[in-house]
């Protein structure tokens, strides 16, 4: 297949593209994160039981686990643009008619629809960029899309709390509402950079469609049959059969392994930073519950931004490797002397934030640079369904262990569970950096781009 892509110098176009494609991330931790502070109001005006306050939560996390796969297989099979506003509309939609729910089995349908819709943009949006970008910005622009998701959590954590203190409890049906405000901005500017992916057209026998978008975007011509893959012919597009096949299966179990792992501390963390913290004896009440929230959102945010330019300096490998071993340090400590100061423990959980930025940028790297374009998708719709339980497990079982167990044990179960994800990060990560998409995809030997 022809490297004209992966050689394209780097234009306003990407730029634009990686704008667009940011929406479905920063959609997803705007849509899980403002239900944190909505959750304040509604618990009282529709009397919520501890039952459907965990209703509430899970809905959309379920969603995404549904969602994630069965959008990842159908991406594969009829296109990344086909889909690439719809989910947002359906999203926008969930979101205004949440303003009007009276009851708790509505919010919970329209929350699992967002998580569907939310699933289903990651292997659309994050398919179509990597299949469009230059190696040399591949990896740090893939790695922006979970950027993305931390700027819209600390976005809702922060509209959530000016909601409240302007508004009262009573501002939970515009805090649910406010999704939608988003999803306009990027349904617009989706509007004005919405191709489709001249790799997926080739696979499709489209390829002199697709040598006329790879002219019209990046102004260079190239001959239609060099955009066929290598061995792409006669493949079922979206099979699992194939992507749990011998050639890809220890990829994927990489993939979902590491992303798993990482994803239930994670989420545990975002989730009862402030019930961790007041374990420490720092304050309790609204303020930890939004801005303090977003503050813990803002150190992960910021432990990505280093890692966006390692990934693609010191390469893939040792910086998920490495990062994932720092991880297990704080959250060891921790388990070892859970009566440590506030203070020492909040420097803990800050370095555990920031260590993690290494496999956050690389959550949807690796899964659009290890797989061929005709199941691509397909992988990274499963990848981000598997994460999802590890999410749903954090989410469930911290506050369960904390109750049952106290904080130590909880940490050094969240150690060792730390601990897998390296094992399994030494066991299967290869190393990606500087390779064409193509080549990174192909089980045989890899090709270096210039």
């Amino acid at each position: 297949m022809s490297t004209v892509i992966d050689e394209a110098p780097f234009t306003g176009f990407h730029k634009r593209l990686a704008i667009a494609c940011s929406g479905g991330p920063m959609l997803d931790g705007y849509i899980l994160s403002i239900v944190g502070t909505a959750l304040i109001g509604m618990t009282a005006e529709l009397d919520l039981s501890t039952g459907d306050i965990q209703l509430i939560g899970a809905a959309a996390l379920v969603g995404m686990f549904v969602g994630g796969a069965l959008f990842g297989v159908l991406t594969d099979k009829i296109g990344r643009e086909v889909m690439y506003t719809a989910d947002l509309v359906v999203m926008a939609a969930c979101s205004i008619l949440s303003f009007w729910a009276e009851s708790t089995w509505l919010i919970v349908l329209l929350r699992f629809i967002l998580g569907m819709a939310v699933a289903a943009d990651y292997p659309i949006a994050t398919s179509l960029l990597g299949e469009w970008l230059p190696v040399k910005q591949r990896g740090k622009l893939l790695g922006f899309q979970i950027v993305a998701w931390y700027m819209g959590s600390v976005l809702a954590y922060v509209v959530g709390y000016l909601l409240l203190t302007f508004g009262g409890n009573g501002s939970w049906r515009w805090q649910l509402a406010s999704g939608a405000v988003l999803c306009a901005f990027f349904l617009v500017v989706r509007q004005s950079t919405a191709p489709e992916s001249p790799r997926w057209l080739a696979q499709h026998g489209k390829s002199a469609k697709a040598a006329d978008m790879v002219e019209k975007y990046l102004h260079v011509r190239v001959d239609p049959a060099d955009l066929i893959e290598v061995d792409s012919t006669d493949k079922s597009h979206g099979s699992l059969r194939e992507l749990f096949s011998p050639r890809y299966r220890k990829r994927i179990v990489f993939c979902c392994g590491f992303f798993l792992c990482q994803v239930a501390v994670l989420f545990a963390m975002l989730t009862f930073g402030p019930q961790i913290l007041s374990s420490f004896g720092m304050p309790e009440g609204t303020w930890m519950d939004t801005l303090g929230t977003a503050l813990i959102s803002l150190v992960f945010l910021i432990g990505c931004l280093p890692a966006m330019r390692l990934i693609d300096t010191v390469g893939r490998r040792p910086v998920i490797v490495w990062c994932f071993g720092l991880m297990i340090l704080p959250v060891l400590f921790i388990g070892v002397w859970p009566t440590m100061p506030a203070l020492l423990g909040f420097f803990m959980l800050c370095l555990y934030a920031f260590f993690c930025g290494g496999p956050n940028v690389l959550d949807w790297t690796y899964p659009n640079e290890l797989f061929p374009t005709h199941i691509r998708a397909t992988a990274v719709g499963v990848a981000t369904s598997v994460s999802r339980i590890g999410a749903a497990l954090g989410t469930y079982l911290l506050p369960w262990s904390l109750d049952h167990f106290g904080m130590g044990p909880t940490f050094l179960a969240a150690a060792a569970l730390t601990a897998v994800g390296f094992g399994i990060c030494v066991w299967g990560a290869p190393e990606t950096k500087g390779v064409s998409l193509e080549s990174a995809a192909n089980s045989g030997e890899i090709q270096r781009v210039a």
